[in-house]
């Protein structure tokens, strides 16, 4: 790759004061800082209706693709709800396919109110592996957010860093392509 990346996070959480928002600010400052350029999807400032095959174009969906489209890097950030990721970031994921993610890297940061986000991210693991993206072996979770943060930022700096190092890592290995493609993608027709 001759020009540093471009970092594209999507935000899968609503809520206005959203610890995952404040979380993927301070990765996408970290691919910032790498020489990056970066935007992050807010999709409080989308209207996409829930996902239907025989809509996919509904409300922003072409806005949504557009962006995601332009990324050499993608940075996915969402809340733990019941174990899993948000409802909103699948529903984005769901107007999204191969022409989004196949051979692109992508970045994976749960936060969460109790202290194992960790099942959320291998079920996003899951969902890119489908659609044949290079998932980062380095991922970044924040246990008991509302203790994390006071004023919009991280009160550990150890925490602070390892969220930082998530979009240094994802700058660093934007150019690696999955070859050959995954088993996952070949089953996966439905996102063609």
């Amino acid at each position: 790759m001759d020009e540093m990346p471009h970092v594209v996070a999507i935000c899968g959480s609503l809520r206005e004061e959203s610890y995952t928002r404040n979380a993927l600010l301070v990765a996408l400052a970290g691919a910032e800082a790498t020489g990056a350029t970066i935007d992050l999807v807010d999709l409080r400032e989308l209207d996409l209706p829930m996902f239907d095959a025989d809509k996919p174009s509904a409300g922003d969906a072409e806005a949504l693709t557009d962006r995601v489209r332009q990324a050499d890097a993608i940075l996915l950030g969402t809340p733990m709800y019941h174990g899993s990721y948000s409802a909103p970031l699948k529903n984005a994921l769901d107007y999204c396919g191969f022409d989004e993610f196949e051979d692109t890297s992508v970045g994976l940061l749960a936060v969460a109110g109790g202290r194992f986000p960790v099942t959320a991210l291998d079920h996003l693991r899951s969902v890119c592996r489908a659609l044949d993206a290079w998932v980062l072996p380095y991922q970044a979770v924040v246990p008991q957010a509302s203790q994390a943060f006071e004023g919009g930022e991280f009160v550990d700096e150890e925490l602070a860093n390892r969220v930082s190092t998530l979009g240094r890592r994802l700058v660093q290995y934007a150019d690696i392509r999955p070859d050959p493609a995954s088993f996952e993608s070949e089953e996966n027709v439905g996102a063609r």
